[in-house]
């Protein structure tokens, strides 16, 4: 079944904290954005794991360098996924899976900036990372003619586990969980809605009627 994600691209670990205490019935894994990762550093990791010990917590380092040192770091702090860019050197990418596997957690590869993600896609998943994020980013996203529907593509010519994440919302949430998403990735249509808590709520019911159907 796709699990639903939730990015919170808030900046204090107040409101972090407050946002999933809302959404947590209806999401399966907390991502902790790289701008509120940058705000408060590593603390709101681990004051989210601490929490909801329950939830996969997911820290969006988009590490770029020196993939072993700070994927441990993350993990240290609490996190069990990670992401690692996937326009990075693979050594670096590497390095993140050996921290992982030493702490028992996990890899994503993050593929903004990768011009082939397709390919980027397979090639990666071969250095035993969780999935690949297929992943445009706030500016991309405000690019004249971009759509979700061209990540949603992508990751079912990959035929690889992955993600999507990128303008997932009520109206495309079935079409990436068709695709065989293995998560779907919702910020802004989370916690930029009036009531969080319902727009979660109704993202996962679609997930769970085209997972039924």
């Amino acid at each position: 079944m796709t699990k639903l994600q939730v990015a919170i691209d808030l900046l204090t670990t107040e409101a972090a904290l407050e946002l999933a205490h809302k959404v947590a019935p209806y999401v399966d894994i907390i991502e902790l954005g790289t701008p509120l990762i940058k705000s408060e550093g590593l603390k709101v990791v681990t004051a989210m794991k601490a929490a909801f010990p329950d939830k996969l917590i997911f820290a969006d380092m988009k590490i770029a360098d020196t993939g072993f040192l700070e994927a441990e770091i993350a993990f240290l702090a609490g996190a069990d996924l990670v992401t690692v860019m996937g326009a990075v050197d693979n050594a670096t990418i590497k390095g993140a899976v050996e921290a992982a596997k030493k702490h028992g957690k996990k890899v994503v590869v993050d593929t903004i900036g990768v011009k082939n993600r397709v390919e980027r896609a397979q090639e990666v998943t071969a250095f035993g990372v969780a999935f690949v994020e297929l992943h445009a980013g706030l500016d991309e996203q405000t690019l004249a003619g971009y759509s979700v529907q061209t990540l949603i593509s992508e990751g079912t010519l990959a035929k690889v586990p992955f993600s999507v994440a990128g303008g997932v919302n009520i109206d495309t949430i079935k079409d990436v969980v068709a695709a065989g998403a293995d998560v779907a990735v919702a910020g802004g249509a989370i916690y930029g809605a009036e009531d969080p808590a319902a727009a979660a709520k109704a993202l996962k019911d679609a997930i769970n009627s085209v997972t039924v159907a």
